[in-house]
């Protein structure tokens, strides 16, 4: 996979289909697209008026992803991810200096830092594995990391876990685009934002088996905070680490609450609608992204359902 250095999209990879192997798919229509400047990594600097159009002008000169190409092309290119490791499968060389990202491809709190380490373009720095959740190796508990559960990082000999500790820890501890602000008022805004991920995913999962409007608080909060920066579509203005929070969990209740409940997140919400285009043209996030009718059925089967 090549080295993202910059924070806005390089190329115009679409979705992957998940399976026992997971590979990424993109359609092989799309390899004539421009690439972006590496020179368009994102850093955040204080918001001066200068910087806010000039940031905007970078941001609107990256071109888009067709809303046609991902659910209607069928020629696809195929290119294979590492298969997950399963209880047969022997352990890497642990603790010898290499950093790895252990992940599922399904876990949308893995994604969360999958998606850090691609924006960073730290794919030769952290070597991902994933893990086979529903057959796990019994030495990633006994030797590795004994909460069992992904993600989690190894680095200096160390091993640690939590999705929004690591996404920060990763953003701090190495190279690439810095993705979260540093001072007042930004990150505390930002902070508030995060301490909300958890009452949003609960809010959403809940009106699952109940009245579906209930969701609709939680992606109203989203509407409400996405209105504070006009710079662009994401939660800062620039794409950052609280868009990286989110991404996973609504790219998994978007199509499920269209299919289920027939209930369109964006209806309303023109914020909304502007901000998921804008992480769909993240090339970080987009070749993380699974096939929404796969997540669909996971979460009918899951959650149990019904139209």
């Amino acid at each position: 996979m090549a080295t993202i250095s910059s924070s806005l999209p390089t190329n115009n990879n679409s979705i992957f289909s998940v399976s026992s192997r997971p590979q990424f798919l993109f359609p092989s229509s799309l390899s004539s697209l421009p690439f972006i400047s590496t020179a368009t990594a994102i850093q955040f600097h204080n918001h001066s008026l200068i910087n806010k159009f000039h940031l905007r002008r970078r941001f609107n000169s990256v071109t888009k992803l067709p809303t046609t190409i991902a659910m209607t092309t069928t020629e696809w290119v195929q290119q294979d991810l590492p298969p997950p490791l399963t209880s047969t499968s022997p352990p890497p060389s642990l603790f010898d200096g290499t950093t790895r990202l252990y992940i599922s491809y399904k876990c949308p709190y893995a994604q969360r830092v999958w998606i850090t380490r691609n924006t960073k373009g730290l794919q030769d720095k952290i070597q991902l594995v994933p893990i086979d959740l529903q057959d796990r190796p019994s030495w990633y508990k006994d030797k590795l990391y004994p909460p069992n559960k992904v993600p989690s990082l190894e680095h200096n000999n160390e091993v640690r876990g939590e999705s929004l500790d690591l996404i920060k820890y990763i953003d701090t501890h190495f190279e690439g685009p810095s993705l979260f602000p540093n001072g007042s008022p930004d990150k505390e805004f930002a902070e508030e934002i995060l301490s909300y991920t958890d009452t949003f995913y609960k809010t959403v999962v809940s009106s699952f088996k109940g009245d579906v409007n209930e969701a609709g608080t939680a992606f109203d909060y989203l509407e409400n905070v996405l209105s504070k920066y006009d710079l662009g579509p994401f939660f800062l203005g620039e794409f950052s680490l609280v868009d990286i929070a989110y991404a996973p969990f609504v790219e998994r209740f978007q199509p499920f609450l269209m299919d289920v409940k027939n209930y369109d997140i964006t209806l309303g919400r023109p914020k909304l609608a502007a901000w998921i285009e804008g992480i769909n043209n993240i090339e970080g996030y987009r070749i993380t992204r699974s096939d929404p009718k796969e997540l669909v059925e996971s979460y009918k089967k899951r959650f149990q359902a019904n139209p």
